[in-house]
């Protein structure tokens, strides 16, 4: 039975530094060659002890809400962006210590937090987050400009904001897409909100920029920022990628618990879809496993399935040369982001460790979870 990485626990997520230099390679030059200034989007990727690193690249972080703020603060040396569709005033009050733009989502909060904001006792941008009413966004649960959206402020809506102290624009659209949905999208926020876009200091072009997928045109996207740029010269273009950061850099180490058969072979894993990587439950997909294919394709045929009770804890189907045995290593590619942010422990399940597999080979071990873990956050 072979093991590619014995020194590594199961189950556990592995950061390969070597490849996450790769894409901050590619996301500095977009920096150099546009001017924009990109920032991490804590709610997809947040690491926080690949920060060192990632801070000499990018030019700060973006957050959801004051916890996200928090940790960006305390371990990223750069800008600190927040959006969050609500505040409550005491977050407000936290954020003022922090954060150097807060952007808001409606009307209501602007008038009720401008005037904090703009009084505070250190530099704070104000914001807000406009929608174009355009997006190429599938399935709907992923799109912000679906029609009755809550996210961004619509072009009537915005008749209603007095904008005086309001510094920048922010509008996302996008979720994996390509440069060329950026440019069409550029068309509906010029055509809505152009008009505004000399009287701030900036406008932030949002996340969901796939720039450091192997197809994505990061020449056309250079082109985008430069033009934008010209046309509005006084102005700073912000991205906020989080995906695009840890994109096809880390994997999800696995084994296998059992194997039982029900019409096929069904290998139980010590990895569960609906614990350790629920986007594949709510996207859906099926993540690919290394050194394997489609089902019927190779030899042996397994159904992969998790360690809850969950009947849908299904993660796919998978074939491969040799067969399975109890022990056997799993390896799921690009498991970093948008799993470690949202996994759970539903059922007790315990959560993977977490740890980088360093450019020279060397295997650091960050994070274990145990007992404690789960009963703690329970009450």
């Amino acid at each position: 039975m072979r093991t590619l990485y014995p020194q590594i626990p199961s189950p556990c997520y592995v950061l390969e530094e070597k490849k996450l230099i790769q894409n901050l390679e590619i996301l500095k030059h977009v920096q150099e060659e546009s001017g924009a200034k990109i920032l991490l989007a804590l709610k997809g990727f947040a690491m926080w002890k690949s920060f060192d690193l990632i801070q000499q690249y990018l030019a700060g972080v973006t957050a959801s809400g004051i916890y996200e703020a928090r940790l960006g603060s305390e371990e990223f040396k750069g800008e600190i962006c927040v959006f969050s569709p609500a505040y409550k005033e005491k977050e407000i009050d936290e954020l003022l210590e922090i954060a150097d733009h807060i952007i808001f989502n409606s009307p209501h909060q602007l008038h009720t937090f401008k005037q904090k904001v703009l009084n505070a006792e250190r530099k704070v941008d104000c914001g807000i987050r406009v929608n174009p009413l355009y997006s190429e966004v599938s399935p709907p649960i992923y799109n912000p400009c679906v029609e009755g959206s809550r996210l961004g402020i619509t072009p009537k809506e915005l008749e209603k904001c007095d904008l005086n102290g309001v510094s920048g624009l922010h509008f996302h659209t996008h979720c994996e897409q390509n440069s060329d949905a950026l440019e069409r999208t550029l068309e509906h926020f010029e055509m809505y909100f152009g008009h505004l876009v000399d009287s701030m200091k900036w406008v932030n072009f949002g996340g969901g920029h796939h720039i450091t997928r192997v197809d994505y045109n990061v020449e056309l996207l250079i082109q985008l920022i430069q033009k934008f740029r010209q046309k509005h010269q006084q102005v700073e273009v912000y991205l906020e990628p989080g995906e695009a950061i840890g994109w096809q850099c880390g994997f999800l180490k696995g084994s296998v618990v059992d194997i039982v058969h029900n019409v096929m072979d069904i290998a139980i894993l010590d990895v569960s879809a609906s614990a350790h990587m629920p986007d594949c439950l709510e996207m859906p997909y099926r993540p690919m496993v290394r050194d394997s294919s489609e089902p019927e394709i190779l030899e042996h045929t397994y159904r992969f399935g998790g360690p809850t009770c969950l009947a849908g804890d299904v993660i796919g189907d998978y074939s491969f040369k040799e067969p399975l045995q109890v022990g056997s290593e799993v390896i799921f590619e690009d498991m970093v982001h948008y799993t470690i942010v949202k996994n759970n422990t539903f059922n007790g399940v315990p959560l993977p460790s977490i740890g980088c597999l360093r450019k020279d080979g060397h295997f650091e071990l960050w994070k274990e979870f145990g007992y404690l873990d789960y009963k703690e956050r329970n009450s």
